[in-house]
């Protein structure tokens, strides 16, 4: 089996959470499995970064964001280190299902 790299597996989820805050669908799906890995705290403060970031035309705001949510995925990781493969394999599929999904609009 292969090392995880937790402060990794942070970077790359906390970019695709914030990626799919503009598609509903990938959005409401990855929020409740987020839920569902970290909790119920974890899934509402994912609600409040897209209620952040909704009417924003600032990039900034999405780096911003990101960074936040490598944060606390470093956190959460370091609390729980179990969950560090089941968080890689979510971030894997979200970020191939944004990837499809963009291709195809």
């Amino acid at each position: 089996m292969p090392v995880i790299h937790h402060p990794r597996v942070a970077w790359d989820t906390a970019r695709v959470l914030v990626g799919a805050v503009p598609d509903d669908d990938l959005f409401d799906w990855l929020t409740a499995k987020l839920g569902d890995l970290l909790g119920p705290d974890c899934e509402q403060a994912l609600r409040e970064t897209r209620d952040r970031l909704w009417w924003t035309t600032d990039n900034d705001l999405f780096l911003v964001e990101a960074g936040r949510w490598r944060v606390r995925l470093e956190e959460a990781l370091r609390s729980r280190p179990q969950t560090a493969e089941p968080l890689w394999q979510l971030s894997a599929t979200a970020t191939r299902l944004l990837r499809e999904r963009r291709v195809a609009a």
